[in-house]
């Protein structure tokens, strides 16, 4: 009983680190939680959360870990049913590293040490990864105003059969990064093509000139998943 009580310690230690350097990296509370619990026990939950894990450098090295613990976990489990049942097995030795991980717990959630991670894990991002290996937020989003968003033209649109060309103004900060057609991704012509209802815009720019333009259209459509990391 006192091996079962020790490793649960252990087990909510490592969640519970696992979560603050999550946190740390910029990922909301709840998400945190919910996605070291799941890689924990390798579920393997296919949810657009889980894209902020595997689209983030950082966060996917901390993902590998908890994987990895998990598998070994369960071997250790197995071990350790077998050494109870063995004489000269000393739960002392767990205790020590349940108590050893209940102190890292303390240390990691003090407001210092998560504001220190925080600076850290953000200048690791800076110096050590390419643009190609970071997260949108991380690439786009350098200022307040900035603002990435998918637009779905619905059935009513005022702007179906116009051309990007014409919808935006030459003197709006927004930049059309692509129009999605169904499976097809229009680049190329992307300015010159008719949009048709269904089609998803793909926009990047000043959160200004977005609300004045798409905000009434799709008010309740505008991309969330690039903005979560930012809170």
């Amino acid at each position: 009983m006192g091996f079962i009580i020790i490793y649960i310690v252990i087990v909510l230690a490592v969640v519970e680190i696992s979560v603050v350097l999550m946190r740390a990296t910029g990922l909301d509370k709840d998400i945190s939680r919910f996605q070291v619990v799941s890689l924990l026990t390798s579920t393997g939950f296919t949810t657009k959360e889980s894209e902020l894990i595997s689209d983030h450098p950082l966060r996917r090295r901390i993902g590998m870990f908890l994987i990895l613990f998990g598998v070994f976990s369960f071997a250790v489990i197995v071990s350790a049913i077998a050494n109870i049942l063995a004489p000269g097995f000393r739960l002392s030795y767990m205790a020590v590293s349940a108590c050893s991980l209940i102190a890292i717990l303390l240390i990691v959630r003090t407001p210092v040490m998560t504001s220190y991670l925080s600076s850290k894990f953000n200048r690791s991002m800076e110096r050590s990864f390419d643009v190609h290996e970071l997260p949108i937020k991380d690439v786009l989003l350098l200022e307040e105003s900035d603002h990435f968003a998918e637009v779905p033209v619905g059935p009513d649109s005022a702007y179906i059969g116009q051309k990007m060309s014409e919808v935006l103004p030459s003197d709006a900060d927004l930049n059309l990064l692509y129009i999605k057609r169904g499976t097809v991704n229009v680049r190329k012509e992307k300015h010159d093509t008719a949009l048709e209802a269904g089609d998803v815009l793909y926009l990047y720019g000043n959160r200004h000139d977005f609300d004045v333009l798409f905000a009434g259209e799709i008010p309740d459509k505008t991309s969330e998943s690039a903005n979560k990391g930012r809170k």
